[in-house]
């Protein structure tokens, strides 16, 4: 009886100081929240919020309030590329890359125009899109 008392023990111990551990998770560097051919603002620009009462802002937003944690606000960058007004459909604006340097992470952007005889939507569209960044790294956009 004592064995099996003194066994029960030993297991009681080893399994209270066992510590469940995350091994080999690791976030993506960067997510697309949204990507729209409407809905952006009507100049041509792209901005990085890095402070977080700036990525606050973007909670506000009904389609991007359930993509960004408190956490994301802390640990995350994120940047707003917009294309500005266009005159019919079928533009829109992406990310083509996205590389980490030691220093930095580097964004490439691609944005795309109609062919010349494509059929299009007749009517003034906005294309933006927002991007998530996992990391506090300083952002070069090219």
């Amino acid at each position: 009886m004592k064995k099996i008392s003194f066994l029960f023990i030993v297991f009681l111990l080893v399994s209270c100081g066992a510590k469940a551990t995350k091994v080999g998770v690791k976030r993506p560097l960067f997510e697309v929240l949204t990507q729209q051919s409407d809905g952006g603002g009507n100049i041509h620009f792209y901005e990085i919020l890095t402070e977080p009462n700036e990525i606050k802002m973007l909670q506000n937003d009904k389609q991007l309030k359930n993509k960004i944690t408190s956490i994301d606000v802390q640990r995350s960058n994120f940047v707003i590329l917009n294309m500005g007004e266009k005159s019919t459909g079928g533009y829109s604006v992406a990310v083509e890359s996205v590389q980490e340097t030691e220093k930095n992470i580097i964004i490439n952007v691609k944005e795309s125009s109609p062919e010349p005889d494509a059929m299009v939507t007749q009517g003034v569209t906005y294309p933006f899109c927002v991007v998530k960044i996992n990391s506090k790294k300083e952002i070069i956009i090219k």
